[in-house]
């Protein structure tokens, strides 16, 4: 069977494309993406497809990488296929983000592929191989990944990246292009092995090779084993008690009584939700479940902006983005309101007095004139139904909300008297009485989610 057919019928049996798909191929100017593009161009009529070169100057390597993205696009020009060609500051990402450039990098241009995927094509299809697979599974194990890291790289992900080649070898590949005359460049980084992936791939694997026939072979059947019972595992756990909000997930405490397998993978699939699964390792799943045992309020810092953060009956994990404080204050009014773009509340005057689950009902002729919306400030009080007043940190703490979110939930003050906190309680002094004639209905949106 040919280079071609092959890929056709694997593209077919993972169930890759639609047809009518418009399926961007990422292309460096290596032999791997190259063959890739010169593939599915030559099988798109069989996959009733369109396909574009995607090519990316990450601006690492001065004209060099310039001169790779200009050799795509010519290449692309001279066979009659559509290229688009960006740039990206990689270097300058990954100083801004904290993280080394082979992950600057990739964030960046995947930064690029998920904007892409909003607007204009179907799929992305990358040219990872056989090769790629084994070193992907090798470092992932070095670094200490459970198996769904030694699972290795899926044939389609997210839904829209998929890779045509995973059961390809570079062998393949490079045969493939001499027949065919394919031009291509190399990357003179690729044999830096200051970089991990090179130090696998320059390094471990060529030495491996020489000892023991057919490894890369070998590591990938044992990534599908591990996928297998993986995927058991999984089909055993439920995380249904597991809460998502916006970039934060709760986890019940008594998930963390589970088997080890069980909660390990209940910890993944949470993380997963918040999508801060790489660069997750076994000591970081070990450090967040030692947090289970801690005193309330206990945090720990992790990759990718991850804290941990144990709160009363939960163990949360919060993507965090630095938030600025809140210092404007609002009126107090009828209409709506948008509260510092994270709540839009709605005021408005009602004789209906029957209190319904879905808003806050508060008496109109006890709000002062001088009331606005604002956060919490230091020697707020909140006096709850009954008349019990207390200050508002030690009502938050009653209440179980966790102390990451309290400066920036909405309170309705008169100075430093809480009437109202929102879409929590109401306070005793303007609740709706027997005398009550006309009040006020609060609702409202969270913009956050």
């Amino acid at each position: 069977m040919d280079m071609e057919q092959k890929i056709l019928e694997f593209i077919k049996e993972k169930k890759m494309v639609n047809a009518g798909d418009t399926v961007g191929v990422a292309v460096s100017g290596g032999a791997d993406s190259m063959c890739l593009l010169n593939v599915l161009n030559n099988i798109k009529e069989d996959l009733d497809i369109s396909i574009v070169a995607i090519t990316i100057d990450h601006m690492l390597r001065g004209e060099n990488s310039l001169g790779d993205a200009n050799f795509v696009k010519d290449w692309c020009r001279e066979k009659r296929i559509l290229c688009w060609k960006f740039s990206v500051d990689a270097g300058k990402l990954a100083q801004s983000k904290n993280v080394g450039i082979e992950e600057g990098a990739r964030l960046a241009r995947y930064g690029v592929f998920d904007r892409l995927l909003e607007e204009r094509v179907d799929k992305i299809a990358l040219a990872h191989h056989i090769s790629d697979q084994a070193e992907t599974i090798l470092m992932n194990i070095i670094r200490g990944a459970g198996l769904n890291g030694a699972s290795g790289m899926d044939e389609v992900s997210c839904g829209h990246y998929i890779r045509p080649f995973l059961d390809v070898t570079k062998e393949e590949i490079l045969k493939y292009c001499a027949v065919n005359e394919i031009k291509y460049v190399e990357d003179e980084t690729n044999f830096n092995t200051i970089y991990n992936r090179n130090f696998i791939r320059n390094v471990i694997l060529p030495q491996l090779k020489q000892r023991w026939e057919g490894v890369e072979q070998n590591l990938v059947n044992f990534s599908k084993t591990c996928k297998e019972d993986n995927e058991f595992i999984l089909s055993h756990v439920s995380c249904n008690g597991v809460i998502l909000n916006d970039n934060s997930v709760k986890i019940p405490l008594f998930y963390f009584h589970y088997e080890p397998s069980i909660i390990n993978r209940i910890i993944f699939d949470s993380l997963a939700k918040i999508n801060v699964v790489r660069d997750i390792e076994r000591k970081h799943i070990e450090l967040i479940k030692s947090l289970s045992e801690s005193e309330n309020g206990k945090k720990i810092n992790l990759p990718n902006n991850l804290v941990a953060i144990k709160e009363y009956d939960y163990l949360c994990l919060v993507k965090e983005e630095k938030k600025e404080p809140i210092i404007q204050e609002y009126p107090f009014k009828v209409g709506k309101l948008n509260f510092a773009d994270l709540y839009e509340i709605t005021t408005k005057k009602t004789t209906d007095l029957k209190l319904d689950s879905s808003y806050q009902l508060i008496d109109k002729d006890k709000i002062p004139s001088t009331a606005v919306w604002r956060t919490r400030k230091t020697g707020d009080r909140f006096t709850k139904f009954g008349g019990t007043s207390k200050s508002l940190k030690n009502y938050f703490i009653d209440k179980k909300i966790p102390n990451r979110i309290r400066d920036f939930i909405p309170v309705l003050a008169c100075d430093n008297q809480i009437l109202c906190v929102l879409g929590v309680e109401i306070s005793d002094s303007v609740k709706v009485d027997q005398n009550t004639k006309s009040a006020y209905i609060i609702k409202y949106k969270d913009k956050t989610k």
